[in-house]
C-alpha cells in the first residue's frame, strides 16, 4: 500500500515538539494554499497533504495511535477539511493561525458542517500487483491481503474506556465549529477541543486510543480481466480507508505491473519475438515452429531468407480490453552461424564457398550492393 509519512510531509523529525509542528505547518500551508495558487492542482494536492498531516500529529491521541500503528492506526481524513468538501476561504483554512493572534488556542481539526459534525469520505489506497504476461493475456483470478479495520473488542467501537462514554463538546456545544470576532475580523474555525466531531472522549480506550477500531488484515478476491496492460488500474469500491462520522469508505486501486517475459515483448496488443533459424533452413527454406501464448504454430520460411527478416502472424497477439480482435505476433528471424565445426564440416563449407564464388554475385546480392556503395563513396 502507498501513503506518505505524515512527518515526512511536514519535514519534521518524529520527536518534533508541538511548536515545531505548528511552525512547519504554517510555512507549508502558506506556500501551497489554493488562494495563493489558483488553478494549480499540484499545489492543491500538497495543501491537502500538509493540512491532513498537521491535523493528525497535532492531536496527542491520534499522534500516539499513528506512531504505534502508522496509517492503519488513525483515520487520515479525520477533520480533513481539505478533502472532498473543498477548501473554503483563506481565512477559514488559517483559522488556527488567526486563533493565536486573537488569543484563542489553535486546534488541528477540519471544517465541521454547519449545524453538526462534518462527514468525510475515506482516503483511497493503492496496491501494486505483479502478474505474468500469460495472466495478463488470459485473465487471472487471485486473492490479496490488505490492511482493514475491525471493531475494537474492548470498547466495542465507542472509543471510550469501558464504563465511560463520549461527551458533547462544551466548547462548541456539539457543532464542531467555533466562531470568534475582533474588530472587522470574523473567523469560523474547527473546534480545538473536539476537532470537528462535536464530541470528545475524556477517557479513551487504551487498546484503540479512542479510534473505536483496530487494524486487521482482510482477504479480497481480485479478478484480473483478460487483455489488461501494464500500468492499468482496477478499482475495488469501498475497500479503501473508512470514512469519518458515517462517511463512505474510500476505494482501493490495484495497479498492475507485468513481469518481463523470456520470449515475448509486448507492444500494445501486438507481440514480438526473436526466432533463431539454421543456416540451411534460411538458404533452402522450410517450415519452422513458433511459440505463441496459445501454443505452437508452424509457418513456412521461404528460400533465401535473410537474417533480421520479420514475419507477421495475424491475430496471434493479445486481445486487449477494448479490442474486438487480437493483435499480431511479429517473428524476427535470426540466422544462426554454425560453431565448433569438425574438420570434415570445415572442408565441406570451403568447397561450398568455392562453388558460390564460381556463380558470381548472383548468390550474394546484398554483399554486391554493399561493396558497390563503398566503391562509389571512395570514388
Amino acid at each position: 500500500m502507498s501513503k506518505r509519512d505524515f512527518y515526512e510531509i511536514l519535514g519534521v523529525a518524529k520527536n518534533a515538539s508541538e511548536e515545531e509542528l505548528k511552525k512547519a505547518y504554517r510555512k507549508l500551508a502558506m506556500k501551497y494554499h489554493p488562494d495563493r495558487n489558483p488553478d494549480n492542482k499540484e499545489a492543491e494536492e500538497h495543501f491537502k497533504e500538509v493540512k491532513q498531516a498537521y491535523e493528525m500529529l497535532s492531536d496527542p491521541q491520534k499522534r500516539a495511535a499513528y506512531d504505534q500503528y502508522g496509517h492503519a492506526g488513525v483515520d487520515p481524513n479525520m477533520g480533513g477539511g481539505a478533502g472532498a468538501q473543498g477548501f473554503g476561504g483563506f481565512a477559514d483554512a488559517f483559522g488556527d493561525i488567526f486563533g493565536d493572534i486573537f488569543g484563542q488556542a489553535a486546534g488541528g481539526g477540519g471544517r465541521g458542517g454547519r449545524g453538526g459534525p462534518q462527514v468525510y469520505r475515506g482516503a483511497d489506497l493503492r496496491y501494486s500487483m505483479e502478474i505474468t504476461l500469460d495472466q495478463a493475456a488470459h485473465g487471472y483470478d487471485t486473492q490479496i491481503r490488505v490492511p482493514g479495520w475491525t471493531e475494537c473488542d474492548v470498547c466495542h467501537g465507542h472509543g471510550a474506556k469501558p464504563g465511560t462514554k463520549a461527551q458533547t463538546c462544551p466548547t462548541c456545544a456539539g457543532q464542531g465549529q467555533v466562531r470568534m470576532s475582533q474588530g472587522f475580523f470574523s473567523v469560523q474555525q474547527t473546534c480545538p477541543k473536539c476537532h470537528g466531531t462535536g464530541s470528545f472522549i475524556p477517557d479513551p480506550c487504551v487498546k484503540c486510543h479512542g479510534v473505536g477500531k483496530i487494524k486487521e488484515t482482510k482477504t479480497l478476491e481480485v479478478k484480473i480481466p483478460a487483455g489488461i496492460d501494464d500500468g492499468m488500474r482496477i478499482r475495488s469500491a469501498g475497500n479503501g480507508e473508512p470514512g469519518v462520522n458515517g462517511g463512505p469508505a474510500g476505494d482501493l486501486y490495484i495497479e498492475i505491473h507485468i513481469k518481463a517475459h523470456p520470449v515475448f515483448e509486448r507492444d500494445g496488443d501486438d507481440l514480438h519475438c526473436q526466432m533463431p533459424i539454421s543456416f540451411t533452413t534460411a538458404a533452402l527454406g522450410g517450415d519452422i515452429e513458433v511459440p505463441t501464448l496459445n501454443g505452437r504454430v508452424t509457418f513456412p520460411v521461404p528460400e533465401g531468407t535473410q537474417s533480421a527478416k520479420t514475419f507477421r502472424l495475424r491475430a496471434k497477439g493479445i486481445k486487449g480490453l477494448r479490442s474486438s480482435i487480437a493483435g499480431d505476433l511479429y517473428v524476427h528471424v535470426q540466422v544462426e552461424t554454425p560453431v565448433k565445426l569438425t574438420e570434415q564440416q570445415r572442408a565441406l563449407l570451403q568447397q561450398f564457398e568455392a562453388s558460390l564464388a564460381e556463380g558470381g554475385s548472383r548468390h550474394n546480392p546484398q554483399s554486391k550492393s554493399w561493396f558497390d556503395k563503398v566503391k562509389s563513396f571512395f570514388e
